[in-house]
């Protein structure tokens, strides 16, 4: 039974000397778009759209469970233009076994993220019900949506980018949200079982097989910038989605952000969450994935230590497990239940793996530095991240400060070295620049 404190024995105690720790800027190639709204009603000036949507129609479109940057004004953009095309739309969550898998959660979930029917005006139908489609060449059953199934088309607002972890043409997108975000927990459970290093295969298969069954009218493609704004948006018809997304993947990894590093010693991640990555924290930005996954990614990290939960990932800290130290507020904060569910129907169990518990975060940070193997605490190379989505400020320590004055086409330096500042509880507040639009 875990108390409220935790007293564990450890020779010569945690009075660990921190390295000082220096505020960076990294530098990322950032377009942006001007406003989402315009471009949406720019994209739906294309001809095909009309041929698609008819007066009367009823529209489903599917939301996911990702923080997306812009994405209440983009949905609510699109459903003023089906609107004017005559259509009936409405949104319904396609995301899997998210938000516990009940109708509820995956309807607060879209709600965090501004998706109401008051601001996009729409109704929000959330169901776990499915429709079984049929089944694929090898007998693995397709599932979707229940009250998307009976409206007349279908179509939906995805962001392209890396998976957390797979690697093939079509990752993360529209495709992903059509077979697994769409079949609910049922679906996506199916899926799971043939092992994600079979998705660059099997989801673009469940996707032909679906558009084959219902009809898909579109797709709206996001694309974020290293800075997490919308860099791109894309409106796709449906027979062209499996052809257009492997362009947009290729273009979203080169702009998504990174840590500028080889290796690194320690690295502080303040939060992870659902809504940061479906990993709760990024493998293509840590360089670790959970056992199962085979993963050949830089930074190379000795230590990951995780502070703490996001609000809107509402308790579920699936990928925990890649840390090697929590905080007690990180462990209080957890919904073991909502952690499960999405854990389990990934099929890929050390992602729910509690790992050491401190008390707080000064105790976190400074076991992870007494263990780092072969390094004394001053020479620590440690990095502190808000999240892996907020990779423009950063905090790294003196040792690491070399590197960055060598390399001024990829950092600027913000500030002296100081001092890790801890509450008199031990915890950190925090970064500044985070801190403050939080607090906005």
């Amino acid at each position: 039974m875990i108390g409220n404190r935790i007293e564990v024995n450890i020779a010569g105690g945690l009075d660990v000397t921190l390295p000082r720790m220096v505020r960076i800027r990294q530098k990322f190639q950032s377009p942006k778009l001007a406003s989402v709204t315009q471009a949406v009603s720019e994209q739906f000036r294309q001809s095909w759209i009309r041929d698609k949507i008819k007066p009367g129609m009823t529209v489903a479109l599917g939301c996911g469970s990702r923080g997306i940057s812009n994405l209440a004004e983009c949905v609510k953009a699109v459903v003023a233009e089906l609107k004017a095309l005559g259509a009936k739309p409405f949104i319904f969550p396609a995301m899997g076994s998210h938000g516990g898998a009940t109708a509820e959660g995956q309807r607060k979930v879209l709600e965090s993220y501004g998706v109401t029917e008051e601001r996009v005006g729409c109704p929000i139908r959330s169901t776990m019900e499915v429709v079984k489609l049929g089944h694929l060449d090898d007998g693995t059953p397709i599932y979707m949506d229940k009250f998307a199934w009976e409206a007349d088309s279908v179509a939906f607002v995805a962001r392209v980018k890396p998976h957390t972890n797979f690697r093939g043409p079509i990752e993360s997108g529209i495709v992903k949200m059509m077979t697994i975000g769409m079949g609910k927990i049922a679906g996506a459970t199916e899926l799971h079982t043939h092992g994600m290093d079979s998705f660059g295969e099997l989801l673009p298969k469940a996707a032909k097989f679906i558009m084959a069954k219902k009809n898909i009218s579109f797709g709206v493609a996001l694309v974020e910038n290293a800075s997490d704004q919308t860099a791109i948006l894309e409106i796709i018809p449906a027979e062209r989605i499996l052809e257009r997304e492997p362009e947009l993947l290729a273009r979203a990894r080169e702009l998504m952000a990174r840590l500028y590093f080889d290796t690194i010693d320690v690295l502080v991640v303040e939060r992870i969450g659902k809504n940061i990555s479906g990993a709760g924290m990024d493998p293509n930005v840590i360089g670790r994935n959970v056992r199962s996954i085979e993963w050949d990614a830089k930074p190379r990290v000795g230590k990951i230590v995780v502070l703490g939960l996001t609000p809107e990932t509402h308790g579920n800290a699936c990928g925990v497990g890649m840390a090697d130290v929590i905080t007690m507020r990180l462990y209080r904060e957890m919904d073991i239940a909502q952690t499960y569910a999405n854990v389990i129907t990934s099929a890929y169990l050390d992602g729910g793996a509690i790992p050491i518990i401190m008390n707080n975060d000064k105790e976190a940070i400074s076991l992870a530095v007494k263990t780092a193997i072969r390094v004394k605490p001053q020479e620590c190379k440690l990095v502190r991240i808000h999240n892996t989505l907020a990779l423009e400020e950063i905090e790294v320590s003196e040792p690491m400060m070399p590197y960055v004055r060598e390399n001024p086409a990829l950092f600027e330096v913000l500030s002296e070295p100081k001092p890790f500042k801890f509450d008199s509880e031990g915890n950190l507040e925090p970064l500044l620049g985070y801190a403050r639009r939080e607090a906005a």
